[in-house]
């Protein structure tokens, strides 16, 4: 939004065109902020339809992978950015974007993911047998502190 609002300034600087600028402006700064990303990033959906294909596209392929309906384990193993990740994979240019990523970067967003997918591995083996997972916090406490 802010680019288009930019571009509205620029394009528009007759003084007659003034009063106009002025009231978009006004009545855009109460939007909330990030409302209209899609004018920013330009492979984000427009329309609430092509958004609703968009998301479906990656639950049909989980679903085909793994024959769930439903996938809020796979978003919240893989993180809530996936959808776009699977879109960004199909991009043109998409190895020199990566590249562009500076490692320090790359190893942050690695430790949180990691972090994300061993607090899932964590909770599945809690669920699993609960018992002996406590068991085995208890064995490793006491190896630590005793």
């Amino acid at each position: 939004m802010t680019v288009l609002l930019d571009w509205m300034k620029q394009t528009y600087t007759k003084p007659e065109d003034a009063p106009m600028v002025d009231n978009i402006l006004r009545y855009t700064n109460g939007f909330w902020n990030g409302l209209f990303t899609c004018y920013d990033e330009y492979h984000l959906p427009r329309t609430n339809n092509d958004l609703e294909q968009f998301f479906r596209q990656t639950k049909a392929n989980h679903r085909r992978i793994t024959g769930l309906r439903n996938w809020n384990t796979y978003i919240q193993r893989n993180g809530e950015l996936i959808v776009l990740i699977r879109d960004a994979l199909g991009q043109e240019h998409i190895e020199s974007r990566l590249r562009s990523v500076d490692y320090t970067t790359y190893k942050k967003c690695k430790l949180e993911w990691c972090s994300r997918l061993n607090e899932h591995v964590e909770r599945r083996r809690f669920n699993r047998d609960p018992k002996a997972y406590l068991a085995a916090l208890e064995h490793e406490w006491e190896q630590l502190f005793c």
